[in-house]
């Protein structure tokens, strides 16, 4: 139900771009520093969300969604289930067009909140997984 196929496809086809990675830091045992590679591999933007504010894979990072300065596609959300909500919360505030909660991530109440609001939403999946399967 929080991740039909057609909206999976249209998340990665259609909705843009350019993908703030929330939890992306330089720590490459993290599964963020990889799902980011792979999706600039095959073409989206990614944009480092972490305190840290770290540049990662050659892009520079924000300590938070606020703080980036230019348009946003896609929140993929890579914080534990309790934060996940706030973040999409705060996906919605910046005007992003969709959130991705990634694998495990789970929040009823954030997905029908962020849906109410008009965005298109994932959660508990892998977009590093889906995106090769398109084809």
């Amino acid at each position: 139900m929080y991740a039909d196929e057609k909206t999976i496809r249209e998340i990665l086809t259609s909705t843009g771009d350019t993908w703030a990675v929330v939890g992306l830091s330089n720590n490459t045992s993290r599964a963020a520093y990889g799902v980011a590679g792979v999706l600039q591999r095959f073409g989206k933007r990614i944009v480092p969300v972490h305190p840290k504010a770290e540049t990662v894979h050659g892009e520079q990072g924000y300590a938070s969604l606020a703080d980036i300065p230019f348009p946003v596609d896609v929140v993929d959300v890579f914080v534990n289930s309790e934060q996940a909500g706030a973040v999409a919360d705060d996906a919605v505030s910046i005007g992003a067009k969709a959130v991705w909660f990634q694998l495990g991530v789970v929040d009823e109440q954030a997905y029908d909140r962020t849906r109410d609001a008009g965005l298109a939403m994932v959660m508990d999946r892998c977009p590093a997984i889906e995106i090769p399967r398109l084809g």
